[in-house]
């Protein structure tokens, strides 16, 4: 969502996006350099995770998006010959689309900076919400609610708004949410389902209040259903097809890399790499990528050290973490051990 943002925001003063002297894009990598080095700045290590194939579920909502675009289009090219700069700037950012080429450009150039990004098999957001689960990192950053779907324990909103918006940063615990609203984990996917995601159309009529209601009376969505259809002269109306066990499927049961073999690692920039790609590839100014990458280097090996608890849960110990299980079996090997010895004397 980043890229998007970047391509959509990063522009000249004449509303085109940046471009080098060979005509290539350059705005997706202007703002990840610099919003990376903010986020940096400010005592966060970010890893970035990228999406992979859309779940088949989402095909209606991406069906949808490329029919707003084809009609962002038509509106653009009547904006042209009316000669209506401002809906043809409001209209040409609609139609703006991250290309696999600019993700792996990103990509690389996260490499340079020595920031680490994960290749998600499928939602970046389940992925996000995996890595948080695990420890990995202290939460997941995303505007998409659907990542409390995915269990992340703590979500952030809002944490580049305040570069341009001012807004602050909201964050959101699961655990305390779920208290709060006295529910169950399956109950709250239920419940997020019944409003509506990106896999299913909300049931019509449904709102916040009432959708809470219906999952605490009928404790779930099978429950829900059941009672709509008991109740023929409801206002309630279920779509034909409306797969919600698949949608909730994708929720509890996502598609990720496992996040035991995801080795994440802060490096020093490659200074001279970053000035082979930035400066002379890509056109940037030499002198700002150097300050750029002097201020990586400070931030990522010495000035956040002593803030790193501020910013990353500490994992306690317990049955469930690695240091718990190590600790186990080395007690059951020293107990074998004196068995072993005892039978011996």
């Amino acid at each position: 969502m980043s890229l998007y943002q970047f391509l959509i925001a990063v522009r000249q003063q004449d509303g085109q996006q940046l471009m080098n002297e060979s005509g290539e894009t350059t705005s997706h990598l202007m703002g990840m350099f610099y919003r990376t080095l903010r986020i940096v700045d400010n005592g966060i290590k970010p890893v970035y995770v990228f999406d992979g194939h859309p779940p088949r579920m989402k095909n209606g909502e991406l069906a949808k998006r490329y029919v707003r675009r084809e009609e962002a289009v038509k509106q653009m090219e009547d904006a042209k010959e009316t000669g209506d700069a401002e809906k043809l700037d409001k209209f040409t950012r609609r139609t703006v689309r991250v290309t696999r080429e600019q993700n792996e450009e990103a990509k690389k150039l996260l490499k340079l900076m020595g920031i680490p990004y994960v290749d998600a098999p499928c939602e970046a957001e389940a992925q996000c919400a995996a890595l948080a689960k695990a420890g990995k990192v202290f939460a997941a950053a995303s505007e998409d609610m659907d990542t409390l779907c995915f269990s992340t324990p703590v979500l952030l909103r809002h944490l580049t708004f305040s570069e341009q918006r001012k807004m602050p940063i909201t964050e959101v615990e699961l655990l305390k949410s779920l208290e709060g609203l006295e529910l169950s984990m399956p109950q709250f996917v239920d419940l997020c389902i019944l409003l509506g995601c990106d896999y299913l159309e909300p049931i019509k009529g449904v709102g916040p209040a009432t959708a809470l209601k219906l999952i605490k009376e009928h404790k779930n969505l099978e429950g829900v259903i059941a009672h709509i259809k008991a109740n023929p002269e409801s206002r309630f109306k279920i779509p034909e097809v409306w797969p919600f066990e698949d949608a909730r499927d994708l929720f509890l049961n996502p598609e990720i890399q496992d996040t035991e073999t995801l080795d994440l690692k802060w490096e020093e920039p490659d200074v001279p790499g970053l000035v082979e790609y930035l400066v002379k590839d890509k056109g940037f100014n030499e002198e700002r990528v150097l300050a750029g990458a002097a201020r990586l280097k400070k931030n990522l090996k010495t000035a956040q050290q002593g803030r790193l608890d501020g910013f990353f849960k500490v994992v306690g110990t317990s049955s469930s973490t690695p240091s718990a299980k190590r600790k186990a079996a080395d007690n059951a090997k020293g107990d074998k051990g004196k068995k072993a010895k005892g039978k011996k004397k």
